[in-house]
């Protein structure tokens, strides 16, 4: 039957989807030689929101937890999640910072880039992706994000994989953020993959639906080479797949995976534990499926950010009318698939459009992303849109970070300004991507939040500044 390699996520997305990303290096090291024993091709421990959440929340340095894992896991991939061009920030940064952020990656232990763009918009992973190549990476990995809409059909999705082919990447990751990939979709896609494109497939789908073990099933009959899991205390709900169930049923079917059982069953054991220590972040509902996104077609972290901003303006009775909304105003944005932070744009629109008038209020961030300077949206933006919401001003047509001048020594120059003497190429990276949280962590300001003891105390949203603007995202 072959080899399937497992990723496993419990040490990034699994306790990012169930625990608000609040899992303490501390707490992963009792089991990392475990892991690094039980025979996975990767482990996902770093990227997404980790970067945020520890400087922000947990007061650690988020170069130091590679360099920890790295000291334990020798034998299996590190990888992270870089969201291209934003890297693990929330904007577009300059060609430098993204070039220099890489390289530190690579030399503090991640040989496993997995590189993905809201938009689809393959110009936005060009310089994430050569700079991981430049300095050693293992293995490059680009993304394809899996949203339903008239525009994505097998043939959009076999040209984005083929613009990801041309940059030389090791493999594609289909990347299903809410759990919306059906095990009919699944095979046709992989299927065509295989065929058209021909480079290693692996796939991502969260539990969110309840298809997720369905889905990777069919995904590997089909041919994916990999497969993303996460261990079962870490699973399921909003988060992924149990790895040891999976690695069951595989190696029953006749597929070999490398992954040893009672290895697992001892990770399990441990992991339990650890999970019981964080059971005041973990929100009762995103332990179940939510079948709700079959209808809506939207991911929880976006559905509960919508039912804040309506119960904050007293509005949760006309939650149909923004669900009804929200289709329409992707469809008039192009299309965008619904991942931070295009879910959070929509989102945030469809309440506006309900509450005000369709487009009487607009965002910044509506106004950014039909600017363009996000990037290129699947579909066109109608000029009829494009004029109700930028009136005169023309969209920009090239790649939004050439755009931006060289951010990485100025933000030194800042960081020194500010107090901080001789700040190494790490601290500047922590203040240039987050420059209000980033300099207070520098500082020595920054403490480690409580744990909380009652499920709840913490939401898996948190508010986030860009630009002088505060807002509350969820992020992938």
């Amino acid at each position: 039957m072959g080899k399937v390699n497992i990723i496993d996520l419990s040490l990034r997305d699994g306790h990012q989807s169930l625990a608000a990303t609040r899992m303490r290096t501390r707490d992963m090291i009792p089991v990392l030689e475990l892991i690094d024993e039980a025979g996975f091709y990767s482990i996902e421990m770093w990227g997404g929101a980790t970067f945020d959440v520890m400087h922000r929340f947990l007061n650690e340095n988020p170069w130091e937890r590679i360099r920890t894992v790295r000291k334990y896991v020798r034998e299996t991939h590190c990888q992270m999640l870089l969201r291209g061009q934003n890297l693990v920030g929330y904007r577009n940064y300059s060609d430098d910072v993204v070039e220099k952020f890489v390289h530190k990656a690579v030399e503090n232990g991640i040989s496993f880039f997995r590189i993905f763009d809201a938009l689809n918009d393959v110009r936005n992973l060009e310089v994430s992706v050569k700079s991981a190549r430049k300095y050693g990476a293992e293995h490059v990995q680009g993304s394809i994000c899996y949203v339903i809409s008239p525009v994505h059909t097998l043939e959009k999705y076999i040209e984005t994989a083929e613009e990801l082919s041309a940059l030389e990447v090791d493999s594609i990751v289909i990347k299903d953020m809410a759990g919306m990939l059906s095990p009919h979709k699944v095979y046709q896609l992989v299927k065509a993959l295989k065929k058209e494109v021909g480079i290693p497939v692996n796939v991502h789908s969260h539990y969110t639906s309840g298809m997720a073990t369905m889905t990777m099933l069919k995904a590997v009959e089909a041919g994916a080479e990999m497969i993303d899991t996460a261990m079962s205390p870490w699973a399921c709900g909003t988060s992924h797949p149990p790895t040891e169930s999976l690695v069951y049923a595989l190696e029953e079917l006749g597929y070999s995976t490398g992954v040893s059982m009672d290895v697992l069953m001892e990770i399990r054991k441990r992991l339990l534990e650890v999970r019981e220590k964080y059971a005041g972040y973990i929100k009762m509902l995103s332990t179940i499926p939510d079948t709700r996104v079959l209808k809506f077609q939207i991911p929880g972290g976006m559905f509960s950010n919508m039912l804040s901003q309506l119960e904050e303006q007293n509005a949760l009775d006309r939650l149909e009318e923004v669900l009804e909304e929200v289709p329409r105003v992707q469809a008039d944005l192009g299309y965008p698939p619904l991942v931070t932070p295009t879910s959070q744009i929509v989102g945030v629109q469809a309440v506006l459009n309900v509450l005000f008038g369709r487009y009487k209020m607009v965002t910044k961030e509506t106004k950014d992303l039909v600017r363009g300077m996000y990037g290129r949206t699947p579909a066109p933006i109608s000029d009829e849109i494009v004029r109700l919401i930028l009136k005169d001003e023309k969209p920009i047509t090239v790649r939004p970070a050439d755009l931006i001048e060289p951010e990485f020594e100025k933000a030194r120059q800042e960081l020194i300004e500010a107090g901080i003497n001789n700040p190494s190429d790490e601290d500047v990276l922590i203040y240039a991507l987050f420059p209000s949280t980033g300099l207070k962590f520098l500082k020595g300001e920054a403490k480690e939040e409580p744990f909380p003891s009652v499920a709840g105390d913490v939401r898996g949203e948190f508010e986030v500044e860009i630009e002088g603007r505060k807002y509350m995202v969820k992020v992938e």
